[in-house]
């Protein structure tokens, strides 16, 4: 008994659904910065710390983005929670603002994001 299997893969899909994932891990990670802006959670005088947020996409490619926060003072007021923040402008900030999209009650926020992002991207292909 012979079988014989023909495979054809469509290019251009491929090409969309590669493109589909690199554009939906791009919009988690939108998505967690405004949600670190919208839960007031970062330290705020000026503003500027909150205002240096982007998303870094030079390593999408590879699978991965990175949410940076650049100023001279980002680290240091990060690494230090036990400053006495005011509370007046971000009734929440604090030292480790990230801490509970990685391991804390928002861990769970970049597995629920990014498949929605991809079916939406996705032309239909992902169903």
């Amino acid at each position: 008994m012979t079988v014989k299997v023909t495979i054809k893969l469509d290019k251009a899909k491929l090409a969309t659904l590669d493109e589909a994932q690199k554009k939906a891990l791009e919009l988690t990670g939108e998505a967690v910065k405004s949600d670190i802006v919208t839960s007031a959670v970062v330290p705020k005088n000026t503003g500027e710390l909150e205002r240096s947020a982007f998303v870094d996409n030079s390593k999408v490619k590879s699978g991965k983005i990175s949410i940076i926060f650049d100023t001279p003072y980002a680290r240091r007021l990060y690494w230090h929670p036990e400053y006495n923040f005011r509370k007046d402008k971000n009734v929440n900030a604090q030292g480790k603002w990230m801490q509970s999209y990685i391991d804390g009650d928002k861990k769970d926020m970049t597995k629920e994001n990014y498949p929605k992002f991809l079916k939406m991207l996705s032309k239909g292909l992902i169903k």
